[in-house]
């Protein structure tokens, strides 16, 4: 399985608007950071983890062409306001695009995008499938996932294992029943916010504690904001098999 990091940001991306801190004004390109997704590709399959804002030109820069469906993993905008740009796949396959969330997020995808699930749609709309996710596991073509329960201070939010990939981003409490369900990972991806603690997110500390009490073969970091540093410097004080991910790194699963 193929595990390609569309975007690795926090919700306002790196650089952010009007900041000049040595993140944002870093000349490397791994300090560039789109909103948060993923992509994982099995055979012809290829799935897509959240729609954020950034959603079409990260499509662009994976020169993605079809996709088998997309998860959802919460509501908030970061995570799904690049919906709309599904349509161009629907030019391309002729059919709609098959969506999984949980029903309350389904229930916002219907008051942001009205116009997508009117009964009577505009020409050119999107044409999407929405299918709830309950707590059993989901068959998406050679995918087989299991939703993981977490949450985001207190709102609930779906993390996602994969095979032996799991993908927990916007979460500041893992429940001890889901900790179950992330036993003999090969792939951890977590959020790990900056280095200050933080209400809804894991701090680089907490996303540390969570990866040596998993003990995965290798922990990537998402969702990360300017204050976490640079990189390179981040980078160079942790082990090597645990670091943060960058916006365009693939791996081999």
């Amino acid at each position: 399985m193929q595990v390609t990091f569309l975007g690795t940001g926090t919700s306002q991306g790196i650089p952010v608007i009007g900041c000049n801190c040595e993140v944002c004004s870093s000349g490397d390109p791994r300090d560039k950071r789109l909103r948060t997704a993923l992509m994982l590709e099995k055979g012809k399959d290829r799935l897509v983890i959240d729609t954020g804002p950034d959603f079409r030109q990260q499509m662009l820069a994976s020169n993605v062409k079809s996709l088998s469906g997309v998860l959802l993993t919460h509501e908030h905008n970061d995570h799904i306001a690049g919906l709309d740009d599904l349509r161009s796949f629907n030019f391309m396959s002729k059919k709609a695009v098959d969506i999984w969330a949980e029903n309350r997020v389904i229930n916002v995808l219907k008051r942001q995008y009205p116009y997508v699930f009117a009964d009577k749609k505009y020409p050119g709309t999107p044409e999407l499938v929405l299918h709830e996710i309950n707590q059993g596991k989901i068959r998406i073509g050679a995918f087989e996932i299991e939703p993981i329960r977490l949450y985001h201070y207190k709102l609930p939010v779906l993390g996602f294992r994969i095979d032996d990939v799991a993908f927990l981003t916007d979460v500041s409490e893992i429940p001890p029943e889901s900790i179950q369900k992330l036993t003999g990972l090969k792939l951890l991806i977590i959020d790990a916010l900056r280095i200050r603690e933080h209400i809804s997110h894991f701090n680089l500390e907490q996303a540390l504690d969570v990866a040596n009490k998993l003990k995965p073969e290798q922990t990537r970091f998402i969702h990360i904001s300017h204050h976490l540093g640079l990189h390179a410097n981040v980078n160079s004080k942790l082990p090597a098999h645990i670091g943060p991910a960058y916006d365009g790194l693939s791996m081999s699963i």
